[in-house]
This record gives C-alpha cells, structure tokens and sequence, in this order.
C-alpha cells in the first residue's frame, strides 16, 4: 500500500477486480469454483474461511492449497475468517487474529499472492472507537508473528459503515509498523444505496490518503436496492478495486445474489452475474491480471 493505490510485488499498481467464493460452506466445488471465476477475467477472489469458532476450522493444509489453486489460476486470494462477522465482542476479533498467527505457515512466503483480510464484517455496531480500539491492538500482534502480507480491514457496520473508516481510519493504518494496511467497505442496501453515498462513503477513505476497496456488493438486498452499475463506473474512474458477492450458494432469503446457477459458471445470473462479469464497468472490461503472474 502507497497513500490510496495498491501495489503488487513488481511495483505495478494493482486494482482488484474480483468474486467472493464461499469456501467454508462449499468446500467440495474449490476446483471448480476458482477455475469458473478465474475464467470470467477476475483478477483475485476472495476466500471465507473458518477459525472454528461458528465453522469447522480451516486449517494450515487446506489454506495452502487453496492459494495454488488460486495462482495457478493466476489470481490474488484475499483470504478472510467468517467466524466474527457482526460480532461486537473484541475477543471474536482477538480469535481471528490468533487463528491467523496460528496459521502463519501459509501466510508467510506467499507475500506475493496472498492478502489477509482479517475477519469479515467485525463490530455490527455503527461505532467507529470499537472499530479502532480492536484492530489497533491486533495488526500489530500479527506483524510481531512475522506476518507481512497486505493486511485488508472491513468498516464497521457489517462492514457498510464506511464513516468508520473516515473517522478513525488513519489511526489503524498508523497502528501497523509495516504501513501495509488497506481498508474495504461491503456496499448493500445501506452504502450502496444511491450515488451520493457511493461517492461519500469511498472519498471519506481515499480524501485521507488511505486505500480503500469494495469488498463485497451486490445489485439488491434484504436492506434495499444497491446502485451497482455506478459502484462499478465509479471504481473504474478512480481505480479502486472492487469484488462481486457471490459466486454461488446464498441462502437465507438472498439466492438472488448468486452471480451463477451453475458452479462452473455456464449459467450466469442476468440481473447480476452478467452485470458484473459481462456489462459496462465490469470484469471482463476492466479486469487487469497481476503483474506478479507474467
């Protein structure tokens, strides 16, 4: 991370352009998954994980395995733990942390292809000095394990509160010794919701000097409409990264944000799979392959 850009190992600047997989959930369609996603032109995928908290633990072998997959598809993983998504709890994220310094193995040497976005969506509050207090104290315990990959932090709010980011953000960047630490708003019903917000809740990082990314969107949700066409044109006008949730396996009410009915993408979803992947400002269109793999 240089001010509000990302950079790979070759200097070069790089913009996310990619999927969420749900790995943790649907661990027998990874090979299928990551080569379907890879083949839409994305760049990176970004995997859920499992510290065993509330899924059965990933362990070291599997994460290992799961970053060859992704670059011998030539992708970026963004690996993330699921475990503390919503949780106001500090421990759940203290969890997190441990888990990943447990799993350190599979972190360290693979700098180049591997971000480590630390717990998906942690404080469901709308409260920017739980936010801080608990990454400020564990970014620097995963720099002390010997951890130097891009490190990636969600907003509060279920990771919509991107005023979190703005009020509070420079005082977690600063709390990382390595200066390696990008942010990620989710954009749904709440930071989606019109252009004005898009624009707002994406400045109030980048005017600070920070990087910020769009970690997760969909076109809809449960909390209302999401402007996705201009999150896309937006990220595109200003390079900053962006990845679609998900490719397959929602649940709960929202199987509409499956981009494909089909895990090897034969069946795109028209309202959503092929807005991403095939439409204005999509992946196809915008999608560079990291320097890294040429």
């Amino acid at each position: 991370v240089d001010g509000t850009k990302l950079y790979d190992a070759n200097g070069n600047e790089f913009v996310m352009r990619g999927i969420n997989h749900s790995h943790s959930w649907f661990r027998n369609y990874d090979d299928t998954a990551i080569k379907a996603i890879a083949e839409t032109g994305a760049n990176c995928v970004r995997l859920v994980l499992a510290d065993g908290v509330q899924w059965t633990k990933d362990d070291a072998g599997t994460i290992i395995d799961l970053v060859e997959k992704c670059k011998e598809n030539k992708m970026i993983a963004i690996v993330e733990v699921h475990d503390a998504t919503g949780r106001d709890d500090t421990a759940d994220l203290q969890k997190a942390a441990d888990y990943w310094i447990e799993m350190k193995d599979a972190l360290i040497g693979n700098e180049e292809w591997v971000i480590l976005n630390i717990a998906n969506e942690w404080v469901g509050q709308w409260d920017s000095s739980k936010w801080r207090d608990g990454y400020t104290k564990v970014i620097p315990e995963l720099r002390a394990a010997g951890i130097k990959n891009t490190i990636m932090v969600d907003a509060a709010g279920w990771g919509q509160y991107g005023q979190s980011i703005a009020d509070c953000g420079a005082e977690v960047f600063a709390s990382d010794p390595d200066a390696n630490t990008m942010f990620s708003i989710h954009m749904y019903g709440t930071a989606g919701k019109t252009k004005r917000r898009i624009q707002s809740n994406l400045e109030g990082v980048t005017d600070q000097g920070l990087c910020v990314c769009v970690g997760e969107f969909g076109y809809n949700h449960s909390d209302g409409d999401v402007d996705e066409a201009y999150i896309m044109e937006y990220c595109t006008e200003h390079g900053i990264g962006y990845l679609g949730w998900s490719w397959k396996g929602n649940g709960g009410g929202v199987e509409y944000l499956d981009l494909t009915s089909a895990w090897d993408g034969s069946a795109l979803s028209p309202d959503w799979g092929e807005v991403l992947i095939n439409g204005a400002n999509g992946i196809r269109e915008t999608s560079q392959i990291c320097s890294v793999f040429d």
